[in-house]
């Protein structure tokens, strides 16, 4: 086996938001997430199937959740996300990579 690290092969400045499934089974899919001032459009609501638990590595970002709660993350930061709760990333630094570690589990 061969290790691997989660900084390594990483664009400056990426032109869209990039995502890198680490680790995915029938249970639980690891992805990588590496943002620089990318946001989904408006209308972007994340509903998804699974739980994500998810972290900043690097830089920050804010969620949006359907509720009208807000989360600001900085490096270090994480927050569990429940199955079907709607959310969005409203915001991440234009001015440096923000790398999110989001956990997919049922």
């Amino acid at each position: 086996m061969n290790p691997a690290n989660i900084y390594e092969s990483i664009p400056e400045n990426p032109d869209t938001e990039i995502f890198n499934d680490i680790i995915s089974t029938p249970h639980v899919r690891i992805e990588r997430i590496i943002s620089k001032g990318h946001t989904p459009p408006e209308d972007g609501w994340y509903d998804q199937e699974e739980n994500e638990w998810v972290m900043v590595l690097q830089g920050s970002g804010t969620l949006t959740f359907e509720d009208g709660s807000v989360a600001h993350l900085s490096k270090g930061d994480h927050i569990n996300i429940p199955a079907h709760c709607r959310h969005r990333v409203s915001w991440t630094d234009p001015d440096q990579l923000t790398i999110w570690l989001a956990v997919f589990y049922k």
